[in-house]
């Protein structure tokens, strides 16, 4: 894979997601939207396959991603399902200023070495795959969290 490079930071991917998602309109707005949600994904490249030691038995992922098709950044925007100007660090839209990508992914074991069996995933085929990392729910999950003005439009889960 080549580097993604930007002015800051240099990425070298370490794999690619594989969805059913060919265009940005195929992408849900959440990877809980669609039920039941669709098998996809995780394929490492082999020289970073070493570093999947020891990820059996955990439920969940944290997949951090390059949204290599996303456009240019909005630092305002209006969201479709709300209406109101919205700064985008107060939103998940995908126009960032570094469209990093993260979701919390069922991890549903290997499909062989390298690949892995997740479900929820939001993003188009072929997208970059930066890091993976362990959902330890002691740590990840702050279950009296408020979400400000998204509260009214709280998305359900499938």
């Amino acid at each position: 894979m080549d580097t993604l490079e930007t002015a800051a930071a240099l990425f070298r991917p370490i794999g690619r997601l594989e969805t059913p998602f060919r265009t940005k309109g195929d992408c849900p707005r959440n990877g809980r939207q669609r039920a039941p949600a669709p098998e996809c994904f995780a394929v490492l490249d082999a020289a970073f396959q070493p570093g999947l030691a020891g990820l059996d038995g955990f439920s969940h992922l944290i997949l951090l991603y390059w949204l290599d098709q996303a456009g240019p950044a909005e630092l305002v925007l209006v969201p479709p399902f709300d209406g109101q100007p919205r700064g985008v660090f107060a939103t998940r839209a995908p126009v960032r200023p570094n469209p990093i990508g993260l979701s919390v992914v069922k991890f549903d074991g290997f499909a062989a070495p390298g690949r892995l069996r997740v479900r929820y995933l939001d993003c188009i085929d072929g997208t970059p795959l930066l890091d993976i990392k362990p959902y330890l729910p002691t740590t990840d999950a702050e279950p009296d969290a408020s979400i400000g003005w998204l509260a009214p439009h709280a998305t359900q889960r499938g």
